[in-house]
């Protein structure tokens, strides 16, 4: 990337960083009614349009996605090559979530409208064919449609192990597994001056999808150690090969959390559930994002992680937005935004059920 789209986007950033909420915005929008909430954000149009709490949460959900996508396309317009595809592929996520919405309904024999409503409307860099895939009259096919372009090494990966094992798990577990490998191979072939920051990044990245993988696999799923070391994905951060190796050997949550190299042991010291080490290692994550933004010297870094603190702003806000269309509770709301530990969170629920009694 030449010198002056450098600039340009290390600027665009800096200004784009201003909109990213802080801790206490997001307390403070939690305490809103839905109506002065969805006012200060600008969707009030959305709910009034939608007919019911279902449709409004759809539309407000596809509002926030194409928010977060059309930033992710003013963020590329300068860069080319290696820098561009990297920004394009975390993006494809939300293709991904497409195509997961494709294969189920295929799978349910859902009719086209029912899927098509689940589906989100993607910008041209991302999207799927989504009309031939319709008419795909298998998983294969449907799959098989997608072996040319850049989903080529997922829907191939995808279509294997759906031959193999013909289990909805195994098939949607492989295509999240090789969009995570996608991004740990396109870091690594950066070198100077952005590689370092970048493969910081995305290891943070990859340690929370790992350890969340490993702890759910192992303790909730009951997958063996080699079942499990099956489906991760060695990070370019803190969790490599043989780091994943010796932690999937390990039974329950406390050795597997001392075994861990530091700075996540300590962070996660004293977590007596996956909840918390979620709430945790999101924590860590973000941090190692918000350290890149605020002090970084790659551009291409500091603009993807402008994109990952936004998708969690913006999470966060549909996770208000849909706990208040859903009359639910408070403490149900903070325990999707993790502003506390999960303990504290649960003795809340509890204390309500017992003032409600």
């Amino acid at each position: 990337m030449a010198d002056a789209d450098h600039a340009y986007l290390d600027a665009r950033v800096s200004m784009m960083a201003t909109g990213l909420h802080d801790p206490d915005t997001i307390d403070r929008l939690a305490t809103l009614p839905l109506s002065a909430l969805v006012d200060q954000l600008g969707l009030d149009a959305l709910l009034d349009a939608a007919p019911s709490p279902r449709a409004r949460s759809r539309a407000i959900e596809q509002a926030l996605v194409h928010q977060l996508l059309a930033e992710l396309q003013v963020l590329i317009r300068p860069l080319q090559g290696d820098e561009r595809e990297l920004m394009l592929a975390w993006g494809r996520k939300y293709a991904l979530y497409n195509l997961k919405t494709l294969l189920r309904g295929k799978l349910h024999a859902l009719e086209a409208e029912t899927i098509a409503e689940q589906l989100f409307d993607l910008p041209a860099p991302i999207r799927l064919p989504i009309h031939t895939l319709f008419r795909a009259e298998s998983v294969e096919e449907l799959l098989r449609q997608l072996e040319t372009g850049p989903y080529r090494q997922i829907a191939r990966q995808a279509r294997e192990v759906y031959a193999r094992r013909r289990e909805p798990f195994a098939l949607e577990a492989a295509i999240d597994q090789h969009y995570y490998l996608g991004l740990a191979r396109h870091v690594r072939t950066f070198g100077a001056p952005h590689g370092t920051a970048l493969r910081r990044l995305i290891g943070a990245a990859l340690d929370r999808v790992d350890l969340l993988w490993l702890l759910r696999f192992r303790l909730c799923y009951g997958l063996s150690p080699s079942e499990t070391f099956y489906w991760l994905v060695p990070s370019t951060g803190l969790l490599g090969r043989e780091r994943l190796l010796r932690l999937v050997a390990l039974d329950g949550l406390e050795p597997v959390i001392e075994a861990l190299p530091a700075p996540l042991a300590g962070q996660l010291a004293g977590s007596d559930d996956i909840a918390e080490v979620q709430r945790r290692v999101n924590i860590h994550s973000a941090t190692i994002a918000r350290a890149l933004l605020a002090h970084g010297d790659s551009a291409p870094a500091r603009a993807l992680a402008y994109l990952m603190l936004r998708e969690t702003d913006l999470l966060r806000l549909f996770a208000i937005i849909q706990g208040r269309l859903l009359g639910l509770a408070q403490h149900t709301i903070d325990a999707a935004l993790e502003r506390a530990p999960s303990g504290c969170t649960w003795r809340a629920a509890a204390c309500a059920r017992r003032e409600e009694a």
